[in-house]
């Protein structure tokens, strides 16, 4: 597991959720859970692409915006 990467990737999933007054269970859902959500932001766990494409589309974002460490 690349820990700065994945460090960065938890950070922008928070803000992004955060930004849209989202809470971890409202993006946990739809084969997501609130835990793994968490983790995630955290820098915990790792986590597949079609995972982090089901939480970006419960954001609300295209998954793209997730990879805009800028």
């Amino acid at each position: 597991m690349d820990k700065p990467f994945i460090e960065k990737l938890g950070k922008k999933v928070k803000q992004l959720r955060e930004e849209r007054g989202l809470t971890q269970d409202d993006i946990g859902i739809n084969g997501v859970s609130r835990q793994m959500v968490s983790l995630l932001e955290l820098a915990k766990t790792d986590i597949t692409v079609s995972k982090l494409k089901i939480i970006a589309d419960n954001i609300g974002i295209n998954i793209k915006e997730i990879f805009d460490f800028n």
